[in-house]
């Protein structure tokens, strides 16, 4: 099964993340310190953690401003408080191991403050209430006392089957659902009871028909635990335990026979090691003991020498195995000289690894970069436990890859990729370089722009956090900047908002069939207005075709505007002020569709400047909002409103004014053109 949609609540720094979407494979989760991107993988691990994870402890990990209040002066209650709630959803080989009608169905799992847990299953058949079966239950121990008082006519008044009944089923409401339980107790009455039922009569067909519905429910709970048996493991890995190059072998074999070391996790990645060779440290320490002088027959000599040679294939394919992989990261072009080979050696009782370079030279594996013995470790831990934890698990990496450098991250996303082909991965990162720009769908921002509200998870869309956002945009950035002396027509704006603006109208166009900007223009925000001329100037010292569109050529320092014309000419320098058929004294691009930008701020955001923007058609009208909204508007608040506000029209551009959408036509066709002379 695939998880789909979590939620958190009451742990640490969450008071209540709301509802957020899983992709399919990965999924990226970004935020600045403190924002609570940890306590959302350690809350989600404990839903269905591996063994030795703590539980949940309210001292320790129920919001400390919030402790006295709920915990301590029992404002909640623990066993009823879900904290983490996932759903899943159910994968073509789960669906063949339940009953008929459960192929669009999502299991549902909470675990709760007390570590209880509970889980049902959305979509599937439809749950049996107790107003299903009341008028039916009610009819048939009406029959049932009748006919059991005829038999029974010296039997006490109130000694009926239908007072049995009543202490079955309780206090029942209409809406309450018959759970497995209460289904066996109700069968079992009803079997109890079926010598009063008359035969072939219409009281047999509603006994039938009753015990079908209880089976019914019985079969639910079966599907449920068949889905409870599927529930995928959540491995976290906030910390990637490293792998010592240099080993003692039967140092180590006695710490692990005799339980020496207090910090468990000492060995772990050692032990880790010797799991991926095949191997046990006593196994290698035994075979490093042994010398000729212990061989007195052949046979003792052919045993000793096809267990050095075992050990040295093995040790050999190990060694093949880890190179390759290390330089799928480390060394993706495998026709450069420089990609390094692994080699694991044992003499005596030292099993160490060294790594030989492109020269030749060997060195021990701790005297390479922090960064390459993180990605080998890495490596050695997660193969090792392929086959046990990682089996059927969601794998939550916090913060992979910080000692990597720039490039060996990006390189490292691709094994992210790989490894989320097989077990859906989440992880979380600081970095640009961990984040595709092909991937910002994948994106969630954890921001916490309030303590009082805590950690939040939205889409980069949503959120409001520039420090949360600030990975997503020098991701964006870096694309940018990777492109940017490639791309054979590039269109230069001022700013991130007017690229969604024109990216946004140019595809409401070409849906409408209006002819919208050509694909093959790259669309560049550069910041600011003084960059504009810093990167046309390059590009098209680079032989590369350029186009600025600016809001204020004329705010630019003179130097600055002389050099962009005579860089790229007047013909490929646009102003938006030149499509507004409008005085405006300093107008921008959110100029060309005021009456739509009034009219969404109000339905989106309920900043009603309508009767201004209409009064005032001189003034700018990010210049309106600005007066009149004062600290509460943001020129990215808008932005935003607006892009909502276009996925959501079915008409798309032809929801735009007469006025504005001619106005938009006249700029893209300015823009196509500037590219053909």
């Amino acid at each position: 099964m695939r998880l789909v949609k979590a939620r958190i609540k009451g742990y640490k720094s969450i008071k209540d993340t709301g509802y957020f979407d899983i992709e399919r494979t990965k999924t990226i989760f970004v935020g600045p310190n403190e924002s609570g991107k940890t306590a959302i993988f350690q809350a989600l691990q404990r839903l269905n953690p591996p063994s030795g994870v703590m539980p949940f402890n309210p001292l320790r990990d129920y919001p400390r401003s919030d402790y006295d209040r709920d915990i301590a002066r029992g404002g909640i209650d623990p066993s009823a408080f879900t904290v983490v709630e996932c759903h899943f959803a159910l994968e073509p080989s789960d669906v063949a191991l339940l009953p008929p009608g459960f192929g669009n169905a999502t299991y549902v799992v909470g675990r709760r403050l007390d570590n209880s847990s509970w889980h049902r299953i959305d979509g599937g058949p439809r749950h049996l209430t107790f107003a299903d079966i009341d008028k039916d239950l009610d009819r048939f121990s009406a029959h049932i006392d009748k006919n059991f008082k005829k038999e029974n006519p010296s039997a006490p008044a109130d000694d009926i089957p239908s007072n049995d009944l009543l202490n079955v089923l309780g206090l029942m409401n209409a809406e309450d659902r018959i759970d497995a339980d209460l289904s066996k107790r109700l069968s079992s009455w009803m079997k109890g009871n079926l010598v009063y039922v008359d035969e072939g009569g219409a009281e047999e067909e509603r006994y039938k028909r009753l015990k079908d519905q209880l089976a019914h429910v019985e079969l639910g709970e079966r599907s449920l635990n068949v889905c409870r048996s599927l529930l995928p493991k959540f491995v976290l890995y906030s910390n990637y335990l490293k792998v010592r190059p240099i080993i003692h072998l039967r140092k180590m074999a006695e710490r692990i026979d005799k339980d020496l070391m207090e910090d468990a996790e000492y060995d772990y990645g050692n032990k880790c090691f010797l799991k991926f060779l095949g191997f046990t440290a006593n196994d290698l320490a035994i075979t490093g003991e042994i010398s000729k002088a212990d061989i007195e027959t052949d046979e003792e000599l052919r045993e000793y020498m096809d267990r050095l040679d075992d050990r040295k294939y093995r040790l050999n394919a190990a060694s093949i195995r880890l190179t390759e992989e290390i330089r799928g990261i480390w060394n993706p072009d495998l026709t450069k000289p420089e990609a390094s080979t692994l080699e694991i050696d044992v003499d005596g009782q030292y099993l160490k690894v060294v790594v030989k370079d492109e020269l030749g030279v060997k060195v021990e594996l701790d005297q390479r970069s922090e960064g390459f013995q993180w990605t080998f470790s890495f490596l050695v831990v997660f193969f090792a436990e392929a086959d046990s934890k990682h089996d059927n698990s969601i794998l939550l990496l916090d913060e992979p890859g910080t000692s990597l450098h720039a490039l060996k991250q990006a390189e490292f996303r691709n094994t992210v990729t790989k490894l989320s082909e097989k077990n859906q991965t989440l992880f979380s990162t600081h970095s640009p370089f961990m984040i595709g720009a092909n991937e910002l769908e994948k994106v969630r921002v954890v921001e916490m722009t309030d303590r009082e509200a805590g950690t939040m998870v939205c889409t980069p869309e949503t959120a409001t956090d520039y420090a949360a956002l600030l990975p997503v945009q020098e991701a964006l950035g870096f694309d940018i900047a990777q492109s940017m002396f490639s791309n054979g027509k590039n269109l230069i704006l001022e700013n991130l908002t007017d690229y969604w603006y024109i990216d946004t109208i140019s595809e409401m166009m070409r849906s409408a069939g209006v002819p919208a900007l050509d694909k093959d223009i790259v669309i560049m925000p550069v910041s600011s207005t003084g960059k504009i001329a810093y990167f046309a100037t390059i590009m098209h010292a680079k032989k590369l075709r350029v186009t600025a569109l600016s809001d204020s050529i004329s705010e630019m320092h003179k130097r600055d505007q002389e050099r962009l014309i005579n860089a790229v000419g007047v013909r490929h320098v646009i102003r938006s002020r030149d499509f507004i058929d409008l005085e405006i004294g300093a107008p921008t691009l959110e100029d060309l569709m005021r009456e739509t930008l009034a009219a969404i701020a109000k339905s989106e955001l309920g900043w009603d400047v309508a009767q201004y923007v209409t009064s005032m058609p001189n003034t700018p009208i990010l210049k309106i909002f600005d007066d009149r909204m004062g600290n509460e508007y943001t020129r990215m608040k808008l932005t935003k409103a607006f892009m909502n506000w276009a996925r959501s029209k079915t008409d798309g551009f032809a929801s735009l004014t007469p006025d504005e959408q001619k106005r938009f036509k006249n700029l893209i066709a300015e823009m196509n053109a500037s590219f053909k002379d």
